[in-house]
């Protein structure tokens, strides 16, 4: 059958043509006037488009279309509307970054996932969630980025359960046309295709735009008929099928992206490559540089090492996708011939050991050898990865290994509800979601009375309560649920009720089974009658997690116990709207991985401003963020060899806690009727979290860290042709043939017998180095505190500064040192190669000690 495929758009009256405009910039996701005037249009209807006002305007009959645009009010609500939106998009924040931005500034982030809004459901959790506030808080900050992704037909699943409380998965399909999103056409109005081979086939893929404010997300499509089925499948589902699925979608991705860029005219100088699976993309940016100005792959690779960051996110080992050999063999046999190099050599890239024959290729470590600037997404996930990753870098004690940190944030004004935006708005300053990370905005929090921030709080419980039992009888409907239980269900919790909340993805690491441990005691806690508990539910396990799948069904078994039915709830298909109701309406926020497995997570973080506090594991963001004051800590951040015994003393705290402070600090009650030691927890807890943990500060760091520095490399090496490039190969090829013989011939550390804290310590080195300059190295003073069993901790390293000539090849480093700790200091000598243009020098691997 021939069908005539054509789009049908809604007509709207020449009145309302700025809705079609509000509606086509995700802007709207985040600004509490717009969402107003859509909800105003039909509330009903608003709920059931799943707040797509794309798919709203084309569901409103004609008929209500005309009879808005006659409406005064909503025509002038309309046009305030659309007059934030213009001055949005022309005036740049206050972060001026652009008084130190080379020329060539732009930054591409790839991310296999986007958490913008639920209307755009092609995210699965926390990794989508954080790469869309990080296009959310560059288009507030005005920052050059793009952001490169795959549209996935099915995205991930949606969940339900069946009446023995086991997970069951099924995927809508996303109906592209009635979404905020649109085709990417040149100049004649033909869609734009870029072509990647995969496997010996040549797959096409058209490019979507979503425009996140001023940040344009372009999203590679592969299911058009130009493919055959099989290729077709491969935007299909985000992380369905088997892993030959999973490397022909991050090869679209990775290769495809850096196609589109360049089918797009778009010429960015810096890419940021968010988790491994879009590690090909630097492959790709290797190709194009030797194709078009003559390099070889090693030559073309500095460039790109250079101009690369990666944010690593998963300290857990299945997290980090690997490809058996013959996968790599297949997909890549003839792209190696493009790249001059052998299947042999890209192989290793991919290996921790390349000398290993039975390792598999490894996405993560292909992203850390591509990269200059690595990073872990919290301070204790830095150090979690240098201990993952450490075979990488062989060479290199586990504190040098160059993964450093950068904590992550939320998008504040995504997340805080329209009742506090507007407690913040009067007695913050408005400037409060201009600057988020303004630490003087929120120390004025004291300025909000105590009673209105409190009434607020309690509103947005109240509203969480009643989305619950709305949610609960469209749940117990759909099971065909009997009357009296979906009658009794509109009865559950008490919109009064010290409410907790805990929401994620059911991995058996975050372990949501920990405060069910003993049912009797959290029975008693939640059933007092003069201090009632009650907990909201929601999360998903990935389709092949059986042990996920079984912990929701046991705590579905438990819960559905008539003695938790009225307190405990579980909300089904969680995402971004069932987790905006519950960090805005819940009084705490319970966390609890198995240390140190959590990276950061960044759920809590949306809890602080909407008044929430935290009860969590120090793990992730919460090791760092908890200061005693502003929420609490399960245990004092103890890892454990015997899982079973920690899970029962980590369940135990939980219940202390609950009995001994957290419950009887909520119902401490003034004569007023405020609880106001709690609330005193609430402002201490906006006051010091809030301004750090937020995608502002998070964006500042990676400009500061990271962007400016690998755009300003880029550009130098770029020079006269890559010129620049070409000779800092030709430097480390020389460093690396000469390298094992550099020798440390005699070393001196000259002081008293008696050394006192802030004395000069004489030190220096003779150095052999052959057919080699001073400059070419570093010659270190390595030194700290030095633990009973030999090893120097809390490490500082200093560069000799002084050196003269002795003879052929032979050099002395001299310099002074001031130490200012007492005890017992070992001191020893390390040699690194050094290079101008190379940001971590110890990125290479070599060191030479003495």
């Amino acid at each position: 059958m021939n069908i005539k495929k054509v789009r049908v758009k809604p007509k709207l009256p020449d009145k309302l043509k700025p809705l079609q405009k509000i509606a086509s910039n995700l802007w709207y996701s985040w600004n509490h006037d717009a969402i107003n005037l859509f909800h105003r249009i039909d509330p009903e209807l608003w709920q059931i488009c799943n707040h797509n006002p794309v798919l709203m305007l084309g569901l409103i009959s004609q008929e209500t279309l005309n009879e808005i645009s006659k409406d005064d009010a909503f025509i002038s609500q309309m046009k305030e509307v659309e007059k934030k939106l213009d001055e949005y998009m022309q005036i740049c924040s206050y972060y001026d970054f652009k008084l130190d931005e080379p020329a060539s500034f732009q930054v591409a982030y790839f991310s296999a996932e986007y958490g913008i809004t639920e209307s755009l459901p092609i995210y699965s959790g926390g990794l989508g969630i954080l790469a869309g506030e990080h296009l959310k808080s560059a288009s507030d900050l005005c920052l050059p980025v793009v952001g490169i992704g795959l549209l996935y037909q099915q995205g991930y699943f949606r969940q339900y359960l069946n009446l023995d409380g086991w997970q069951q998965e099924f995927y809508p399909d996303n109906d592209f046309y009635n979404m905020p999103i649109s085709l990417e056409k040149d100049e004649d109005g033909r869609e734009i295709h870029i072509e990647v081979d995969i496997g010996g086939e040549t797959l096409k893929a058209r490019i979507w735009r979503a425009q996140i404010g001023k940040v344009p997300l372009f999203l590679l499509d592969a299911n058009i008929p130009e493919n055959p089925q099989h290729l077709r499948e491969i935007t299909y589902q985000l992380y369905g099928g088997d892993w030959e699925m999973r490397i022909r979608q991050e090869i679209l991705l990775g290769i495809g992206g850096v196609r589109a860029l360049d089918a797009l005219n778009l010429k960015p100088t810096v890419f940021h490559i968010n988790e491994g699976h879009s590690a090909f993309a630097s492959l790709e940016r290797i190709r194009v540089l030797m194709k078009k100005f003559n390099l070889t792959f090693h030559e073309a690779k500095e460039a790109v090492f250079a101009s690369n960051i990666f944010t690593t996110h998963t300290p857990v080992p299945a997290g980090n996708d690997r490809f058996e050999r013959y996968l790599i063999e297949k997909y890549f046999s003839e792209y190696v011939k493009e790249l001059g190099i052998s299947i042999e050599e890209l192989i290793n890239l991919g290996k921790e050991n390349p000398e290993n024959p039975n390792e598999s290729f490894c996405m993560t470590v292909l992203a850390l050898r591509m990269s200059a600037y690595c990073n872990g997404v919290s301070k204790l996930h830095e150090k979690v990865s240098r201990n993952m990753w450490k075979n990488v870098w062989n060479n290199l004690k586990v504190e040098d290994i160059p993964i450093t940190h950068i904590t992550n944030g939320i998008h504040v004004s995504s997340w805080v509800s329209k009742e506090m935006a507007g407690l913040y708005s009067r007695y913050l300053n408005p400037s409060w979601a201009i600057e988020p990370d303004n630490s003087k905005v929120w120390g004025r929090i004291d300025k909000i009375p105590d009673s209105e921030l409190w009434r607020t709080h309690e509103r947005r419980r109240e509203r969480l309560v009643a989305f619950v039992r709305r949610k609960l009888k469209e749940q117990l409907e759909q099971k065909g649920a009997s009357r009296k239980d979906i009658e009794r269900s509109q009865e559950v919790l008490n919109p009064e009720a010290l409410t907790i909340g805990f929401a994620r993805r059911f991995a058996t690491y975050k372990r949501a089974y920990l405060l069910f441990k003993d049912p009797d005691r959290l029975l008693k806690i939640l059933k007092d009658p003069e201090r009632p508990v009650q907990i909201i539910i929601a999360g998903k396990a990935h389709p092949k997690d059986h042990p996920g799948k079984e912990i929701i069904k046991n705590i579905i078994h438990l819960i559905k116990q008539e003695e938790f039915r009225n307190n405990v709830v579980f909300l089904e298909d969680y995402d971004m709207n069932v987790a905006r109701y519950m960090v805005q309406g819940v009084d705490l926020w319970l966390n609890t991985p198995r240390r140190p497995l959590e990276a950061c997570g960044t759920s809590g973080m949306k809890v602080t401003p909407n008044g929430g506090l935290n009860l969590s594991i120090l793990d992730g963001w919460w090791d760092e963020g908890y200061n005693g004051e502003n929420g609490w800590a399960i245990g004092n951040g103890e890892e454990y060899s015997d899982l079973e015994y920690q899970d029962n003393v980590e369940s135990k705290s939980i219940y202390y806690l609950l009995e001994n402070e957290i419950v009887p600090l909520f119902y401490k009650r003034g004569l007023d009727g405020l609880p106001r030691g709690w609330i005193k927890k609430m402002k201490s807890a906006m006051k010091t979290l809030t301004p750090f943990f937020n995608t502002h500060r998070m964006l500042e760091n990676y400009i500061e860290k990271f962007y400016l520095n690998a755009a300003n490399t880029w550009d130098k090496l770029a020079e006269s042709g890559f010129q620049n490039a070409k000779e800092l190969n030709k430097w480390k090829s020389n460093i690396l043939s000469r390298w094992d013989s550099i020798e440390i011939l005699e070393t001196d550390i000259s002081s008293s017998e008696e050394i006192f804290s802030g004395d000069k310590i004489k030190v220096s080195a003779i150095i052999k180095l052959p057919a080699l300059d001073p400059e070419d190295v570093n010659v270190n003073i390595y030194y700290g505190t030095v633990t009973p069993e030999g090893e120097i901790i809390n490490r500082k390293i200093r560069k000799l500064n002084f050196y003269t000539k002795l003879g052929e090849n032979l050099w002395k480093f001299y310099d002074e040192i001031i130490c200012t700790k007492t005890g017992l200091i070992g001191i020893t000598f390390m040699i690194h190669p050094y290079h101008p243009l190379i940001e971590n020098p110890l990125s290479m691997n070599l060191v030479k000690w003495g």
